[in-house]
């Protein structure tokens, strides 16, 4: 795979490329080491495209995993213990998840890596929630968020967003002062 854009949230392309060029350089290897074209192993089922074979999500996550892990990212987990304190007067809940938990895909000296090749709500959820809470937890004070380009996204199922629709997105929305720095990363084979 290769790197095919790169989007700055909140001084985030600087941030990165200044406090963990490191960090970036792996990140950038483990792009470059994804064989994409053996993660295109999905049957489509869908009316628009059945019987077309497109890029697996699953199998383009266990290639992240299996190089950043070798190089001493972590995946963090944070268990949700969800109040209860809040309910109106006289509302009892019948049950709560019991064991519910957020997760950050890659953390490594505080830098927080979310690989989101899925449906787009969780992208924008990825840089302008999730990452705030991981750093206001003490895990990470910056984020990389890795996304396919429209062109990537065209060859996985429906629903999958893309690096133009995020870039868009955080553009309209803006920053708030309580966003942390996110290079944006878009991707394609």
């Amino acid at each position: 795979m290769r790197i095919a854009g790169i989007y700055s949230f909140n001084n985030g392309e600087q941030t990165v490329k200044s406090k963990y060029s490191k960090l970036f350089k792996e990140v950038s290897e483990c792009i470059i080491q994804i064989d994409a074209e053996s993660c295109k192993s999905k049957e489509s089922h869908e009316k628009t495209m059945a019987g077309q074979i497109l890029f697996s999500p699953v199998e383009l996550n266990k290639q992240f995993k299996s190089y950043l892990y070798q190089k001493g990212w972590n995946s963090v987990r944070v268990k949700c213990n969800y109040p209860t304190d809040f309910y109106v007067e006289g509302y009892q809940a019948k049950s709560l998840r019991k064991g519910a938990f957020r997760e950050m895909d890659f953390v490594k000296q505080k830098l927080g890596i979310e690989v989101q090749l899925g449906k787009y709500s969780f992208m924008v959820y990825n840089v302008a929630a999730k990452m705030t809470i991981f750093k206001n937890l003490g895990y990470i004070d910056t984020g990389i968020e890795i996304v396919p380009v429209k062109a990537l996204a065209d060859e996985m199922s429906s629903g999958v967003s893309c690096f133009e629709q995020l870039v868009w997105d955080l553009e309209n929305r803006g920053e708030a002062d309580i966003d942390i720095p996110v290079m944006i990363i878009g991707i394609d084979v």
